[in-house]
């Protein structure tokens, strides 16, 4: 069974998550859920290490200088 819950919001975000659910064609419940997880995923043990939030830049920028480690015996 899914959990639900109750959240107080204040007005202007409740107005805004109001005009961005309209704009959008979703129910506000569902934009929400859709924060939440989001919120979560970025918060994970996994995202808290700086390298795991940079991994997909690691090796990919080129410096010019040739591979000194292209000279091993």
């Amino acid at each position: 069974m899914d959990d639900q819950i109750s959240v107080r919001l204040p007005a202007a975000l409740g107005r805004t998550l109001r005009r961005r659910s309209r704009h959008l064609g979703r129910r506000t419940s569902e934009i929400v859920r859709l924060a939440l997880e989001t919120f979560l995923e970025e918060q994970s043990p996994a995202q808290a290490r700086p390298a795991t939030r940079v991994e997909h830049l690691i090796g990919s920028l080129a410096s010019g200088r040739p591979d000194l480690a292209e000279r091993h015996r």
